[in-house]
């Protein structure tokens, strides 16, 4: 028999999780000296803030370009 799926819900809707990562991600860097790590730690923040605002902008009613 197959096993049932997860059909919860996010608490959080996903510009909420996206901000979090971000700022989690910013915070955790900011502890770190310079280096391999916090720099791998920024281009994930700068890829969540990207995120974001994708997802922003296919969830306006308009949907209009970028600017």
């Amino acid at each position: 028999m197959p096993r049932k799926r997860n059909r919860r819900r996010p608490e959080l809707s996903l510009q909420d999780r996206l901000t979090k990562f971000v700022r989690d991600a910013r915070d955790a860097a900011t502890k770190l000296p310079p280096g391999a790590e916090r720099h791998t730690l920024l281009q994930k923040a700068r890829d969540g803030e990207a995120a974001a605002e994708l997802e922003r902008w296919l969830s306006s009613p308009g949907l209009e370009s970028p600017k």
